[in-house]
């Protein structure tokens, strides 16, 4: 049985429904992230394991226990918000001690505890400073401290780096890495950072319009999207249209060209058209050995980013980019060059019916 159990989770706001047949099983020290973009539902299933929304249909379990109508302070749950809700009036010592005063613990206890969470989270110099004294990634940290004071079974954090600017989230987003699992927590983190979701989770879940699109671990849902809004969100992605030539072998043809995916098609599928996922990084400049495929392309553009050149190609209708890394000592092509683009058949993904 699995710590922390979602079962068919509904919610509707009128006639609204921001959530659809949402079930989810999150192992006990697991990372869980919920990834999309806004109004897809990710917060309100967070809201709805912390207690502060109540669900129109569907179960959650913590710890085998039924909770979906537990009031919130009877779920042992922490919660981190994006604002980080922190009474400006109090220190920040009273700030991380708040919700063990309010479920009356001892004051020696409190004491200890909140200079337990000062050292976890390295700012024990600011406990007698104010909210407004601190910077936003020390007021983050403090909201961490916080939402750990009380020893929950499950920490809740709703999209805490947005309001940060880009280098402290990035370290920020390692720290609370590093004390998840030193604390061995289980976590929910809402984002809608691609690259936040893949650098710290142990799996991901996709939503999209209320639903799961996909669930699997940050390699799975990069590497092997199963439809095109997981592709398309997560990463950059070339999306082709093929038409089906022989399903048993996986052969497609692209503009006229043959390709050929790593697995087979269903035997229905022979003429259908079917949507094609190509990774920029996964292409070469130049034509594949035996064994990969080849299109012809011609170049559109040349974007220098740095350390990553941007090849902008096309292939009649189709729009091909590419990654190469950057080389001083190699000649880039230029605009309207033709070239051969070669990639291995495992890279070439069929996305599954029905997406968009």
């Amino acid at each position: 049985m699995a710590f922390l159990e979602i079962e068919n989770l509904h919610k509707s706001f009128g006639a609204n429904t921001a959530l659809h047949h949402f079930d989810m099983q999150i192992e006990r020290g697991e990372f869980v992230t919920f990834l999309g973009p806004s109004g897809c539902g990710k917060t309100t299933v967070l809201r709805m394991i912390a207690g502060f929304e109540t669900p129109t249909r569907g179960v959650i379990r913590l710890d085998g226990k039924n909770v979906t109508h537990v009031r919130t302070r009877q779920r042992k749950v922490g919660m981190v918000f994006q604002s980080y809700a922190l009474f400006p009036n109090m220190t920040v010592a009273d700030n991380i001690g708040f919700g063990l005063r309010v479920a009356n613990r001892p004051a020696a206890e409190i004491r200890t505890r909140v200079e337990e969470m000062l050292q976890l989270i390295k700012l024990p110099h600011v406990a007698e400073r104010y909210p407004w004294q601190l910077s936003g990634g020390q007021q983050q940290r403090v909201a961490l401290a916080r939402a750990l004071a009380g020893k929950p079974q499950v920490l809740l954090l709703d999209e805490p780096l947005s309001a940060l600017d880009a280098k402290i989230r990035i370290s920020l987003r390692q720290d609370i890495r590093a004390l998840q699992r030193e604390l061995g927590i289980t976590s929910v983190f809402v984002t809608h950072d691609q690259e936040e979701a893949l650098s710290i989770s142990d799996r991901i879940v996709v939503m999209n319009e209320g639903r799961v699109e996909q669930v699997g671990s940050p390699s799975e849902i990069y590497n092997y999207p199963r439809t095109r809004f997981v592709a398309s969100f997560v990463g950059t992605l070339n999306i082709l249209n093929g038409q089906v030539v022989d399903p048993a072998s996986g052969r497609m043809a692209v503009d006229g060209q043959e390709l050929v995916t790593s697995h087979a098609l269903p035997a229905g599928d022979a003429g259908k058209q079917r949507l094609l996922a190509l990774r920029p990084e996964a292409i070469v400049l130049e034509p594949a050995a035996a064994g990969r495929n080849t299109l012809r392309a011609t170049v559109e553009e040349v974007s220098f980013l740095g350390a990553v050149v941007r090849i902008r190609t096309r292939v009649k209708d189709a729009v091909i980019s590419l990654d190469v890394f950057n080389d001083p000592n190699r000649a880039l092509p230029e605009r309207g060059q033709p070239v051969a683009l070669g990639f291995s058949h495992d890279n070439l993904l069929v996305l599954e019916e029905g997406t968009a």
